[in-house]
């Protein structure tokens, strides 16, 4: 088995990436650096203490220079890269500055005027009662989208099942739902149209089915985040007086979003942008979020 570099070698490396990322890339609180079999593995930690696998590093028996390979969401490997240098191999910095532009992208800074939304796939994620639907509502009603672009799951049970669902296989429904919702999407992109799937995607099984079907069509991913904390979201389910969805349904939902729907775990999915939606936290309605955007 490969031997990991010396000590003082893997020091200097922390050190390197953290004093680079303090520089570069502010929106991470840590690099943590891993050796395992000769091999760096570099992660970085967002506020809050979510991590995202970057990169691989191998030392190549030369202090600044380690060849590089880049993390993939897909199959949860490294894959070799090619740094901007046109090299397999660089420094430190450079791969994680390589991997830090595909998936540490800033956002649009505020005041810059309304965020474009690109036309292709555009995932609604978060938690039930955290506003997606208002906030589709006013798109439309702004004219910024058209109906026909919103692929809600909900719509679509409440066609198939109506409001009597209890007789039926709830496996079965959700299987045919899926389906029509895949089925709609892929109508959309097909004529190069936006589609805006409007369903919780907070879980990454749910984003990665979606995700391959934008691909199919080589159509942009565009995530927008409705993050309300959770007594908001208890206070907005409250108002909903939905029966179908419980107090535990919403804390599940919050829960699995917070561990698995960070910005940097969707860029590593597929995503090409992400943007977080404000909401009632930030003082903002519906109309005033939607206005935040511009849709192709």
């Amino acid at each position: 088995m490969p031997k990991n570099p010396p000590e003082s070698v893997q020091l200097h490396l922390r050190q390197r990436l953290n004093a680079h990322a303090a520089e570069r890339w502010p929106q991470l609180t840590r690099v943590h650096v891993r050796f395992r079999a000769g091999f760096a593995y570099v992660d970085g930690e967002w506020e809050g203490g979510e991590r995202l696998p970057l990169c691989r590093l191998r030392f190549t028996g030369v202090l600044h220079t380690w060849d590089f390979a880049l993390y993939q969401a897909g199959d949860d490997g490294y894959r070799d890269g090619i740094l901007p240098s046109g090299l397999p191999a660089g420094s430190a910095e450079e791969a994680l500055d390589c991997a830090g532009d595909l998936y540490l992208r800033p956002h649009a800074p505020r005041g810059s005027g309304p965020t474009r939304v690109a036309a292709g796939l555009v995932l609604l994620v978060g938690p039930p009662a955290s506003g997606k639907t208002s906030f589709v509502r006013a798109l439309i009603a702004r004219g910024q989208i058209d109906e026909d672009a919103v692929v809600s799951s909900d719509e679509i049970r409440a066609e198939f099942l109506g409001t009597s669902p209890a007789d039926t296989d709830p496996d079965a429904a959700d299987a045919r739902i899926f389906e029509e919702r895949d089925r709609r999407i892929v109508a959309r992109l097909a004529a190069g149209r936006t589609a805006v799937a409007e369903s919780t995607n907070v879980n990454p099984r749910a984003r990665a089915r979606l995700i391959a079907i934008a691909t199919r069509f080589d159509a942009p991913v565009t995530m927008l985040r409705f993050t309300p904390d959770l007594s908001a979201l208890l206070e907005q389910h409250a108002e909903r007086d939905r029966a179908d969805i419980t107090v535990a349904d919403i804390r599940a939902s919050a829960a699995v979003m917070a561990r698995h729907a960070g910005a940097g775990q969707l860029h590593a999915e597929g995503a090409h942008a992400v943007h977080d939606v404000p909401g009632r936290r930030q003082g903002t309605t519906p109309a005033e979020a939607a206005a935040h955007f511009s849709f192709a």
